[in-house]
């Protein structure tokens, strides 16, 4: 039986190789680009094609350091660079439940 008191989260994220890269598209976004198209053009993660949606998840389905921001953080703004073994992200939480 799936425990359904896990807290979920649903979010997009943007994965790039350098830190230097990551706070600039953070820069464009917060200038008004288009989230997804910038996670379309250089997001390394096949979510990029999906604007970087990740769809719902669970708290315990991503590594440590995405968890904390998506479970901890503010909603519908862009935070980062998260760094995990992936590489540098930009992660953006559209919900969450408790």
């Amino acid at each position: 039986m799936r425990n359904t008191s896990v807290p979920r989260a649903t979010a997009r994220h943007i994965l790039v190789e350098s830190e230097a890269q990551c706070q600039d598209l953070k820069k464009q976004i917060e200038d008004g680009a288009d989230f997804g198209k910038i996670a379309q053009q250089y997001s390394k993660c096949p979510s990029g094609r999906n604007g970087g949606d990740l769809g719902e998840f669970g708290q315990g389905q991503m590594v440590p350091e995405f968890d904390k921001v998506v479970f901890n953080d503010e909603l519908n703004k862009v935070h980062g660079p998260v760094k995990t073994q992936f590489g540098y992200h930009l992660l953006e939480v559209t919900s969450r439940t408790d």
